[in-house]
């Protein structure tokens, strides 16, 4: 559960359903309250002030901590989304980021508060580019439709500039043309492209060095750390601001299948009191100062239709953070957590791996158990670390890396690590 109870029973901290009951019982609105503020812990850490960091094309400095409805703006209640983006604000947030909304009931909705609030001016505003963004199988649009939803951005939400539109590796090299032509002549601040963890990491690569890119956006959490193999040290070699999302994991991540994401493992767990070393007093802060640590991220967008939440992840961007022995340190308490992997989740990495050396391995999943038969060893069942990384009982570690988008999705390989020794192994 997010929030969890600290186990130090002197803390002045409050966990989420305790803060839910005393702001919103009775349909209460919630009121921000210095008590409150201090409940939660989020401006007492550090001088209370988000951490801050560059944006490497210019030297801008942006909070850490971003802000997304996503499609949740379609259908969650109005009062309490401006009362989010209210808190956001008012405890320094800036980065108000929209990329993942596909929804136009949503994105309406969206300009909407950010018009009846009157902020614009307060926030870094970053979009997507062309609706659909341009994955496989996405109709070409017609210039014609390019040019309209470009407009469209600036006109939904009343704004002579944009800061930061984020376009798809597969985009229409036309509207990328025009997306780039805007920002030539200003309309547009900063480009960016969105990247993900488990795609074609060479097209990935590519784009983002012979791009002129001022951000790539990318999912990135505690328990899905595949950009940190080759996206985020590319981004730091080439001075590349990253804005990362899905810090914990749900439903719209690859690896996640409930909206509960990471939470869901770590359940009614009480928080370590050696998190209190980096200043995290929830599992929400826990999880954020993992992705925030890391050096390439400028920033990261959380999701959420509760204000009290929202002061809780603002706590997340305050005060110490965990340095590499922490981080990992951090990441084994999280895999050590039972995880349940669901068949078709599973089915998605059956099959037979063959690596340069002609070693094999093939996987089969039998209920909600994955097995493997590896060289000369009797199969076994592997047990699940995250969504991909997988342990047999001799200690070897599986990690399958994945292509495609939904349904599609499936693993292309698998590396198998055994102590320092990498082996790659591709699908046949």
């Amino acid at each position: 559960m997010r929030g969890s109870r600290n186990p130090d029973p002197n803390a002045s901290m409050v966990n989420r359903r305790e803060l839910l009951g005393l702001t919103f019982g009775a349909g209460a609105t919630m009121v921000l309250t210095p008590a409150l503020l201090r409940a939660l812990g989020a401006l007492e850490q550090s001088g209370g002030k988000l951490i801050q960091r560059a944006i490497p094309s210019t030297g801008e400095k942006l909070p850490v901590i971003a802000l997304g409805f996503a499609n949740h703006a379609g259908c969650a209640d109005s009062a309490a989304l401006k009362e989010v983006l209210k808190t956001f604000l008012d405890n320094g947030g800036r980065v108000f980021d929209t990329q993942h909304q596909n929804d136009p009931k949503a994105q309406q909705a969206t300009a909407a508060i950010v018009n009846e609030l009157g902020v614009q001016n307060k926030l870094f505003l970053s979009l997507r580019g062309i609706p659909g963004g341009g994955p496989p199988g996405t109709p070409k649009p017609t210039p014609e439709a390019e040019k309209a939803h470009f407009e469209s951005l600036f006109s939904s939400l009343k704004v002579p500039k944009i800061d930061l539109v984020v376009g798809f590796p597969d985009t229409d090299p036309t509207y990328w043309a025009l997306l780039k032509e805007a920002k030539k002549d200003g309309r547009i601040r900063y480009l960016g492209t969105m990247v993900t963890s488990f795609g074609p990491s060479a097209r990935y690569e590519s784009l983002m060095r012979n791009e002129q890119l001022d951000f790539i956006t990318v999912d990135y959490c505690i328990d899905r750390r595949g950009a940190e193999d080759k996206l985020l040290p590319l981004a730091q070699e080439l001075k590349i601001a990253v804005l990362s999302f899905f810090p914990f994991g749900g439903a719209n991540g690859y690896s996640c299948v409930s909206d509960r994401g990471v939470f869901g493992r770590i359940g009614n767990r009480p928080l370590p009191a050696w998190a209190a070393e980096f200043d995290a007093r929830t599992w929400a802060q826990f999880c954020l100062k993992y992705v925030v640590s890391h050096p390439a991220i400028t920033t990261v967008r959380v999701g959420t239709t509760k204000a009290a939440h929202m002061l809780d992840n603002i706590g997340g961007g305050i005060g110490r953070l965990p340095n590499e022995a922490t981080r990992k340190r951090m990441a084994e308490l999280i895999e050590s957590f039972p995880l349940a992997v669901p068949p078709q989740t599973l089915d998605r990495y059956a099959g037979e791996y063959r690596a340069e050396s002609g070693l094999t391995a093939t996987f089969r999943r039998d209920g909600e158990t994955l097995f493997v038969k590896s060289g000369t060893r009797a199969e076994a069942p592997l047990v699940a670390r995250t969504f991909t990384r997988f342990v047999d009982p001799e200690g070897s570690v599986f990690e399958f890396q994945l292509v495609g988008v939904g349904p599609a999705t499936r693993a292309a390989r698998v590396i198998l690590e055994q102590g320092s020794q990498k082996i790659p192994l591709e699908r046949k």
